[in-house]
């Protein structure tokens, strides 16, 4: 009786000690997934370029130049497809830029997001009809067309602007030429540190049965605008960049 006993026992302890494993490999998997998110998406994140300029929209005025100047700044995000994935091939359905959200406001101006535009023959018209409030989707197609919100549904591109509204005016009969870029803010006594803001937001990879969600923030405007006219950025590292299945 006591040997039977003791072999009960011994099984028991060797249960305990198995689902005690079990239970600390679970753990350790889901913080490691809550720290790193997901490392095998059938599409990657894999580049983002940021340009950043200034430009003026020409208002009625009795001088030679006048100008309401805004400064903007164009994200350009490429979703690639992963050759490392392993699990049954899928198609990117799309898209999606959500929660936008200006985390630092800059002391001068007024940010507002802006879409492609698909009629007025520029990337980019900074009218209302064009502002994005919390969310702009691009929809998978054959190829990616930023003026129709498509994206490749093997991988592609896609765009949108943030741009600094109501900076100033500048009106004057002094310049021969005018150069539309970060030089203009210098004609209105704007400085890079009163147009620097921060942004957060959602990027949402749609594949075929399911999403994947990671939190992007950037410091815009890029490079010192006012001095070099136009800066611009390539970021390929998006360890911080954390996506995670939804």
């Amino acid at each position: 009786m006591d040997k039977e006993k003791k072999k009960q026992m011994i099984k028991m302890s060797i249960a305990i000690i198995i689902l005690v494993i079990i239970i600390l490999l679970v753990i350790t998997i889901m913080i490691r997934y809550q720290v790193e998110g997901d490392k095998n998406m059938p599409f990657n994140l894999s580049k983002i370029i940021v340009i950043s300029t200034a430009e003026g929209n020409e208002t009625d005025g009795k001088k030679k130049w006048n100008f309401d100047v805004f400064q903007n700044n164009d994200i350009y995000f490429y979703i690639d497809k992963n050759e490392n994935y392993w699990g049954e091939e899928k198609t990117l359905k799309s898209v999606t830029i959500e929660n936008i959200n200006i985390t630092k406001a800059p002391t001068k101006g007024e940010i507002k997001t802006y879409m492609p535009n698909s009629v007025e023959g520029r990337l980019f018209s900074y009218k209302d009809e064009y502002i994005v409030n919390d969310k702009l989707e691009f929809k998978g197609a054959e190829e990616s067309n930023p003026q129709t919100l498509e994206i490749g549904s093997n991988g592609g591109s896609l765009l949108l602007s943030f741009s600094n509204t109501g900076l100033g005016t500048y009106s004057s009969n002094k310049d021969d030429e005018i150069t539309h870029d970060g030089t203009l803010l210098e004609k209105i006594d704007v400085t890079n540190e009163e147009i620097g803001f921060e942004v957060s937001f959602d990027i949402v990879i749609t594949v075929d049965n399911c999403s994947y969600r990671g939190n992007m923030n950037l410091q815009l405007p890029c490079g010192n605008i006012l001095e070099e006219g136009t800066c611009s950025i390539e970021e390929t590292d998006f360890n911080d960049v954390i996506f995670k299945r939804e």
